[in-house]
């Protein structure tokens, strides 16, 4: 029998020599054998040190015969336990070879979802709001809670869009993720359930190559509850990121997809890597990784990347921090 090669990734703000050991146990446990273990960022909060972008450390695992779903299971129970993020993913050739990179817009590059924001401004937010949570966490169908959700936007003055857009709250670690992504050569896009008319304000201001979201419809300044066809839901989020790698010439295992919502969950399994992101309970257990405790640049040290070899010195406002 030929072995298998994993990737598990151990995150947090700081690590403990003692979550390191209860990383160590759970691995032996689960009878895998240990081929490498490297620091990509932090080492200094062993000795008490506060890293600037986190602590990781990534663990090179070999099986004859792995359930790599119940070690994932189990490596989920062990980080709720003990405040740290542990990602398992299978190591391959094509692990330093993905070339894109999808992301969901709402409560994933933005600390906000932007309908609920049109709510509030508009005076419905609680009817809004409820419905969101509930698609949110998979008990409606998308399309219809959509209509329902814009349905109730009707009449919005167009300017509250713009006063929206200039003051979004960008994810903790965004503006340092999409410097490097784009540095390194990614090819980067919003698949949003959300409006275009924010996600190509993040197109501009951050840098991505496109993106495809939700299309309001605008009649003598005033949203009108409508939005064009087809709405972006979650079999078209995985569609599209199918159709793009394949524009591309990538393949499927080339592909990241990073969300935090049951409207990402076959965007994040079609992706090569799926990622969920201070993602609802239902969503972090289904998808494949999950980060929750370090800002959204902590992806690239699921994608391999070591700290020393993140230039933050070309980022306005980080010289010198590392």
């Amino acid at each position: 029998m030929t072995p298998q090669s994993l990737i598990l990734t151990l995150l947090a703000p700081r690590l403990s020599a003692d979550v390191i050991t209860e990383v160590d146990e759970l691995i032996a446990d689960q009878g895998l054998r240990v081929e490498q273990r490297d620091w990509l960022a932090g080492r200094e909060s062993l000795e008490g040190g506060i890293p600037p972008h986190g602590a990781c450390i990534e663990f090179r695992l070999q099986s004859d015969d792995v359930d790599i779903e119940s070690l994932r299971e189990k490596a989920l129970a062990l980080g709720a336990m003990r405040q740290v993020d542990i990602a398992v993913q299978e190591d391959s050739s094509w692990r330093h070879q993905r070339r894109l990179v999808c992301f969901d817009m709402d409560s994933t590059l933005i600390k906000a979802e932007v309908i609920d924001e049109l709510a509030r401004r508009h005076g419905v937010f609680e009817e809004v709001a409820a419905i969101t949570e509930r698609a949110m966490r998979g008990e409606l169908d998308f399309k219809q809670s959509f209509r329902e959700r814009m349905a109730k936007l009707k009449g919005l003055d167009e300017r509250v869009l713009v006063e929206i857009a200039d003051n979004l709250p960008l994810m903790d670690g965004v503006e340092r993720l999409m410097t490097h992504l784009k540095r390194l050569g990614y090819h980067t896009v919003i698949l949003s359930g959300g409006f275009s008319y924010f996600a190509g304000y993040l197109k501009n201001r951050l840098g991505f190559d496109e993106i495809h979201a939700n299309e309001l419809v605008i009649e003598n300044g005033r949203v009108t509850g409508e939005v064009q066809e087809p709405i972006v839901d979650a079999e078209r989020k995985a569609m599209l990121l199918q159709d793009i790698a394949k524009r591309e010439g990538l393949r499927l295992e080339q592909t990241v997809a990073v969300g935090d919502g049951a409207n990402d969950l076959k965007m994040l399994g079609v992706a090569g890597l799926g990622i969920a992101y201070r993602a609802k309970p239902l969503v972090r257990r289904q998808a494949r990784q999950s980060i929750s405790l370090l800002g959204l640049d902590a992806m690239l040290y699921l994608l391999g990347h070591r700290q020393d070899d993140l230039q933050d010195k070309h980022i306005p406002g980080t010289a010198g921090r590392d």
